[in-house]
């Protein structure tokens, strides 16, 4: 059971020093004990307090790492059950179930697609994270077949959907240094199937036919030894599946119910596939295997993964560079603007539109908005004027000419007396760009 804030507090130092991040060592105790924060971050706390403490210290629901390498999924070790109260930490996997019906191209094609689905969004890539094969035919060695095609034609972390020990064990002879996802352990085959996962030190889906079950279960697993676990509640109705993925996140976060301690794994099927998949992103999915490759219906979905986990206090940031639009030359405008990312693509975007190749400074900022950055202080004269000498645009272009956002025309007089450059004052909104560099702008 979890330890109060109270009595965490009585084993802390009570020295105050405020390296932890809080004010008071109770302040630290409150946030242990509501699983916001780690123990690590205290550098006084004694051998003896650090063993009695790391119950508590511990987060509500365990992290859980599927595959090996740089590229493995780690997924799990959420403290709340709302993002504004904190954040949530690790995104929702997405894996694309490849049957081991298909064989030669049709087996080839599939695993194409599934390779293809990778996305460029505010200048980083996404995509899908799993290649699950699917034992969908009865015959193990048609199953090794499209196991060892897959494992063989793509990077991506593997999944083996397959409830029979045996055939799971011939196909992690083949994959298991890659500790792909096992799916799963049920009531008749979870001692197998856990002496495998132990075996191969795999993440291992646990699923029941309700919670009872499912919280039976773990529990039985946990005690065979293993504790990377992902939780399937069995059900398949989106109603029901939603319901059972918030009371077991509520289980827990607020009851600290060690069975449902664990990130949880849906599977979606069918042509709802994608809705459904949209409702358990947004409903406390750790993973979710679906049959769909469609990049058409894919790139939503990692869209809304990608809003969902964005931390909401944290905004999307671009490097703080200069960047090309076009094939500028020395005689090419150059614009000012900050690094938040929807506005430098906003901006980026409007410039393509007026066809005239240009130069974007997007000044580090916080990722904050124009007129935001400059009501914090974070976007002043003399920070402009340094990031322009340091940016080297100068050396790139024959003329001194910034143009500015029309939001920022107050600071004009004060910036072209720092830096000696002439201010353009731009548009108080990019979309009127291109009329703006066809009135004022001649090379």
């Amino acid at each position: 059971m979890a330890l109060t804030g109270l009595a965490i507090y009585k084993l802390l130092p009570k020295t105050n020093c405020k390296e932890c991040g809080q004010a008071t060592c109770l302040a630290f105790a409150m946030q242990l004990a509501a699983g916001k924060a780690g123990l690590e971050v205290c550098p006084h706390v004694s051998e003896e307090a650090r063993e009695t403490l790391s119950a508590a210290s511990e987060p509500p629901i365990a992290l859980v790492r599927i595959g090996s390498g740089p590229g493995a999924l780690e997924v799990g070790s959420e403290t709340v059950l709302f993002r504004h109260d904190k954040r949530f930490l690790h995104p929702t996997g997405i894996g694309i179930i490849v049957s081991d019906t298909l064989d030669g191209e049709l087996l080839a094609a599939r695993i194409g697609v599934v390779n293809r689905l990778s996305f460029d969004r505010l200048g980083q890539t996404y995509g899908v994270d799993l290649a699950a094969v699917r034992y969908e035919c009865g015959d193990p060695e048609r199953y090794l077949t499209a196991v060892r095609e897959v494992a063989a034609n793509t990077e991506l972390n593997l999944a083996l959907m397959c409830a029979d020990p045996d055939a799971a064990a011939r196909a992690l002879e083949l994959v298991g240094d890659r500790r792909p996802l096992l799916y799963a352990a049920d009531a008749e085959n979870y001692e197998a199937m856990t002496a495998l996962a132990r075996r191969y030190g795999l993440a291992l889906a646990v699923r029941g036919r309700d919670l009872g079950e499912l919280a039976a279960l773990a529990e039985k697993v946990v005690k065979l030894g293993h504790k990377q676990l992902l939780l399937d509640s069995g059900a398949r109705q989106p109603g029901r599946v939603l319901a059972d993925q918030t009371q077991i996140r509520r289980s827990a976060v607020n009851k600290r119910f060690r069975p449902f301690g664990f990130p949880t794994v849906c599977v979606a099927t069918g042509e709802d596939a994608v809705l459904d998949t949209a409702v358990y992103i947004g409903k406390y999915a750790a993973v979710v295997l679906l049959d769909t490759a469609d990049p058409a219906e894919i790139l939503p979905l990692v869209t809304w993964r990608l809003n969902v986990y964005t931390d909401p206090q944290k905004p999307i940031a671009i490097e703080a560079k200069v960047y090309e639009v076009g094939n500028p030359g020395p005689e090419a405008p150059v614009f000012l603007t900050t690094n938040f990312s929807l506005t430098y693509f906003c901006v980026m975007s409007d410039i393509e539109g007026a066809r005239v190749p240009a130069f974007i400074l997007p000044v580090d900022t916080d990722g904050t908005s124009v007129l935001t950055a400059w009501a914090a202080g974070k976007l002043t004269p003399e920070k402009i004027g340094n990031f322009l000498n340091e940016s080297g645009i100068a050396g790139r272009v024959n003329h001194e000419r910034l143009i500015i956002p029309g939001g920022l025309a107050v600071m004009s007089g004060k910036l072209q007396e720092l830096t000696g450059w002439q201010i353009l004052v731009g548009p108080r909104e990019s979309s009127a760009i291109p009329g703006f560099l066809k009135q004022y702008w001649s090379q």
